[in-house]
């Protein structure tokens, strides 16, 4: 190569490279202005209550606020439709719960693809559901619940989240699974916790946030909790599977999502921020006193988990004939 040619092409390079440094000095850091963290059930929720715990840390972290924005509609997807056609620039975000992969196994018809229209932050956090019920209600055990529930076919009422939602999805895998009749009152979200209390209603399945202190306070009764385990928190209470429903599993989790084609750079800083601030002490004593366990998977292990659930939950929906029109 002669000494000209050697000269050009080196200023090529040393050009691209003060153009690339250029463009990237003129990106702004992210986060560049406030962020909206979807979310897709009215607020009092362990969704809401959860993303609101995390976005006051990330305001705190980032210098720019973190605004939650309850969306609440058929089940999540409203906001979840919403985040699918936002711009993938990372400052809309969706905070989802176990009924994002129910939703295709319930709704033939979906306004976007789980797996394909979103990327995946990371699971933040997982925790069971209670069965609770009205104190006045005469059962003390599962097994007094679902004895009544046979002499009383259709006669118990159990509050749930709407169509679609975990709660309901739940409630069906117990009926189901217990062989009971029980009717299914649907309300919109967490707004179900009043009339239960008011005993409009007799049971329900609900999120530690919006059960736990009423059961400490005596205005409902524990009767079990969903996962195999029990919760580390409520070590007295039974699973359902202890209780008189071998077999029954429901874990429920909380994670953050983004639009499908953010950059890989900012939902790198995003998975690093949210799994920080998990971490952190405070945030890991108020989720302890909520019965709650921080995660913080990776983005891939959070998608193949998504995966893995849409595919447990249509074998379920087979099971149970759990459909909405």
């Amino acid at each position: 190569m002669s000494r000209g040619i050697f000269l050009l092409a080196r200023c090529f390079a040393l050009a691209t490279m003060v153009i690339a440094a250029a463009a990237s000095a003129a990106e702004p850091a992210y986060p560049s202005r406030p962020i909206r963290l979807l979310v897709g059930f009215s607020p009092g929720g362990a969704s809401d209550v959860v993303a609101r715990i995390l976005g006051k840390k990330l305001t705190d972290t980032w210098g720019q606020q973190v605004v939650v924005d309850n969306r609440a509609g058929a089940g999540g997807i409203l906001a979840t439709e919403m985040t699918a056609k936002a711009n993938p620039d990372g400052h809309t975000l969706l905070f989802i719960s176990s009924s994002f992969a129910i939703q295709p196994s319930v709704r033939p018809k979906l306004p976007y693809d789980p797996l394909r229209d979103f990327a995946p932050v990371t699971l933040a956090v997982s925790s069971p559901y209670l069965l609770v019920v009205h104190p006045a209600l005469e059962a003390k055990s599962v097994r007094e619940l679902i004895d009544l529930a046979k002499a009383k076919p259709g006669q118990l009422g159990c509050a749930t989240a709407g169509p679609g939602s975990a709660l309901q999805f739940a409630a069906e895998l117990f009926i189901s699974m217990a062989g009971v009749n029980i009717l299914m009152v649907p309300y919109k979200g967490a707004v179900f916790v009043t009339d239960l209390l008011a005993g409009n209603v007799q049971m329900a399945f609900s999120g530690m946030p919006q059960a736990l202190p009423h059961v400490r306070s005596g205005r409902l009764r524990l009767l079990a909790v969903t996962t195999p385990a029990r919760s580390a928190i409520l070590p007295d209470t039974p699973t359902l599977a202890e209780a008189g429903v071998p077999g029954y599993d429901v874990t429920v989790w909380y994670g953050m999502i983004a639009p499908a084609g953010t950059p890989r750079a900012v939902i790198g800083k995003l998975h690093s921020d949210v799994v920080r601030a998990l971490q952190a002490p405070d945030v890991r004593q108020i989720l302890a006193d909520l019965g709650i366990d921080p995660v913080g998977s990776t983005p891939e292990q959070f998608r193949a988990m998504i995966r893995r659930d849409i595919e447990k939950w249509m074998q379920v929906a087979k099971r149970t004939g759990t459909r909405v029109k």
